[in-house]
């Protein structure tokens, strides 16, 4: 007979009350926590109050809110009944009627209180009382299993342009993840893992999986509480994006400033706690110095790679770490290397052979017959199958004279100074490097950006100077549609804003 131990994770945790663990949900206004076998058991209350909705296997919830416990509560209630789950970012959408008509939901869930009034929608607050003692029926629940091909839940590509593309995410894309992680960083009942971006990215929602499974604690806070959460919480593991650890770096360095006799290493648990075990980043390209900086302070800091068509693909870790690279191909997952340098990669157990939402051709232009992801990186894997990205295809800038610069490396050698956030280039009329640079801080610190862009000049080929530096009226940011969710440079959009001052050669800073 099977048992849940012999299923995969997904299985486990839909089949299995975990024994030990807490999620901790923290917010600016307060912190909720709760034993993991309480949300297993307050999940399921939930999960029969979703039947009587009418839904079950194969029917579609969204939920449209930030992170919060009815998120979480929301999506493990949907694997209980086998029904998918369509994670909305906020801000990227609005709720409707089309909305839900679009993608296929039947029931939508939404911290929006203007939109709470259309039929089949339901609010977040109300969420939690569906889940108290009493309530509905205790009985158990109709045992589901998911299939290795089963959808699990819908994502959306962040994207720099256009209308986001939906995929459907597969169970066994899911197990084989959560399997290699756990292979590298081996996470135990004592970790506390640290989830602040939102959970409608499907891999934010790997970490209360994980809790599930091995019993250790998570919490789940938001992007705007993350710092003033991270001391008080005192997790072991963090995740996130580039741009939060150069956000932290400044911190910790502005620290320093003021408190002489301070170490780094002092200064950095001040902000992160005492129990870090390692951190890691992702989903953009990280400097090396910021890398170093925080592997230095006594917080470890490993860079991986991966996309949402491929999920995890390689990652650094204790066991097997190499500067300069994203990581070892994780198990379950082939790097192939194109002629023309382009990654392509081949799952064992893909996120899905095609967008479930996207215009025509889209698919093709991604996923070849078999499955495997053209991910438009350049890259290159070393003798001991380290993979290196160089940057993106199309962000290869072609020259008059035939020469092409492959922009990452000398953007990079920009944002080394703090003074610089974001740096993106661009050749306007094909001869020459304009660089748009997003400041860390307003006022822009002029001057070090002069000088950084004088040391970059140096240290780069000819065809690699950059001409000019023209400084953001204001630093990028989602709010202002110059970020992605994931905190990347829309390079289309940065284009657009600045196109008026980038054909101007008497505007910026020159070099």
């Amino acid at each position: 007979m099977t048992t849940p131990a012999d299923l995969g994770p997904v299985n486990r945790i839909v089949r299995t009350e975990p024994l030990a663990g807490h999620l901790h949900v923290a917010r600016l206004d307060g912190t909720r926590s709760l034993p993991l076998s309480e949300l297993y058991e307050r999940s399921g209350r939930l999960a029969h109050h979703l039947r009587a909705r009418g839904i079950g296997p194969g029917d579609r919830i969204g939920i449209l809110a930030a992170n919060s416990l009815e998120w979480v509560l929301l999506d493990l209630a949907a694997l209980r009944l086998k029904a998918e789950t369509a994670g909305l970012e906020p801000g990227k959408f609005t709720p409707s009627r089309d909305l839900m008509d679009r993608y296929g939901i039947g029931l939508l869930f939404t911290d929006h209180p203007e939109a709470t009034a259309a039929p089949d929608t339901v609010r977040m607050a109300d969420v939690w009382a569906l889940t108290e003692p009493g309530d509905g029926p205790d009985q158990p629940l109709p045992p589901v299993t998911w299939g290795p091909k089963d959808v699990t839940t819908i994502k959306f590509t962040s994207g720099s342009t256009g209308t986001p593309k939906g995929l459907g995410a597969t169970a066994g894309s899911i197990d084989s993840s959560l399997t290699a992680v756990q292979e590298i960083f081996e996470h135990k009942p004592d970790d506390h893992l640290f989830v602040f971006l939102p959970l409608s990215l499907l891999q934010q929602r790997y970490w209360v999986y994980s809790a599930l499974l091995h019993g250790h604690d998570v919490t789940v806070t938001t992007y705007e509480a993350a710092f003033a959460t991270l001391r008080r919480v005192r997790p072991t593991v963090v995740m996130g994006v580039p741009a939060f650890y150069e956000t932290a770096r400044r911190q910790i360095e502005a620290r320093l400033r003021r408190s002489a006799g301070r170490t780094p290493q002092e200064v950095a648990q001040g902000l992160f706690g005492d129990r870090i075990r390692y951190m890691w980043t992702g989903s953009a390209p990280a400097s090396p110095a910021m890398l170093r900086f925080f592997t230095e302070a006594g917080l470890p800091l490993f860079e991986g790679y991966g996309l949402n068509e491929t999920c995890i693909v390689t990652k650094n870790h204790p066991g097997a770490h190499r500067e300069g690279s994203v990581g070892r191909v994780l198990r379950g997952k082939e790097v192939l290397i194109g002629e023309d340098g382009v990654i392509s990669v081949r799952s064992e157990h893909p996120v899905n052979t095609r967008y479930t939402y996207a215009r025509p051709g889209d698919s093709e232009r991604v996923f070849g017959p078999d499955g495997t992801v053209r991910t438009g990186d350049l890259g290159h894997l070393d003798e001991d199958g380290f993979l290196f990205v160089h940057g993106r295809a199309d962000d290869v800038i072609v020259l008059d004279n035939g020469k092409k610069v492959i922009v990452r490396p000398v953007e990079e050698l920009m944002k080394t100074d703090p003074a610089i956030a974001e740096c993106v280039l661009f050749s306007p009329t094909q001869t020459d490097l304009v660089a748009v640079v997003s400041p860390a801080a307003l006022p822009a610190d002029l001057d070090a950006i002069a000088a950084r862009l004088a040391a970059t000049n140096a240290a780069t080929t000819p065809d690699e100077l950059i001409s000019r530096v023209l400084v953001a009226d204001a630093p990028f940011s989602i709010e202002n549609g110059l970020l992605t969710s994931q905190y990347k440079p829309k390079r289309p959009a940065i284009q657009t804003t600045y196109a008026t001052s980038l054909h101007n050669q008497e505007a910026g800073i020159h070099a």
